[in-house]
């Protein structure tokens, strides 16, 4: 498996400078863009869309910080991060209590109708929702220097990585009941259209 921060010639840390990501980026797109290589024969010609189709994966992976982190739990893993087969965690306990309510919320509201108030405490608990998940990928990202000094020093990285894994957890448990709050506001269509606009 290639490694992608080794693609970018960097160091396997949580903390990227993005500018110096970016114009890596672009130097290795010139080098390995197929437009550049029309003229080699057919098997330099497979090799250098390989490579190209290698740094744009490499790079949606690292520019995001939490693609990045997912990733970089992957390869603490083992794992392949092309794989379609990926386990998915389990929703935290603490959370599911309080998610089962909304959905319950949900179907009543799918099953009866929208009205003024049900729509305005349905928007209330999504951006509630956005704004826990908001606080929460702060907290994530506000502990990549710890992974960073404790990888550096060779510490004992299990307990960080099993905090990340579960903030994932709830970060994308959270993600799911939002984009089905939205989606029963009726904003799905439209959220995605302008989404694909950006």
């Amino acid at each position: 498996m290639t490694d992608y921060f080794e693609v970018f010639g960097l160091e396997r840390k949580l903390q990227v400078d993005l500018d110096a990501l970016q114009r890596r980026f672009y130097a290795l797109s010139r080098q390995h863009h197929p437009d550049f290589h029309q003229m080699a024969d057919e098997g330099e010609q497979a090799a250098a869309l390989e490579r190209s189709a290698l740094v744009n994966r490499a790079y949606r992976a690292l520019r995001d910080p939490l693609s990045r982190l997912a990733y970089t739990i992957g390869l603490e893993d083992g794992a392949d991060p092309r794989a379609d087969d990926k386990v998915r965690p389990q929703p935290p306990m603490d959370l599911l209590e309080e998610m089962l309510e909304i959905q319950e919320t949900l179907e009543e509201a799918k099953s009866s109708g929208l009205n003024g108030e049900t729509t305005d405490r349905l928007n209330r608990e999504r951006q509630d929702l956005m704004d826990r998940q908001a606080a929460g990928e702060s907290a994530i990202i506000g502990r990549f220097a710890e992974w960073d000094r404790v990888t550096e020093t060779g510490g004992d990285t299990k307990p960080l990585l099993a905090w990340f894994k579960q903030a994932l957890a709830r970060r994308a448990y959270l993600r799911t009941v939002i984009d089905d709050l939205r989606d029963a506001l009726g904003e799905g269509q439209e959220s995605d259209v302008s989404h694909r606009r950006h």
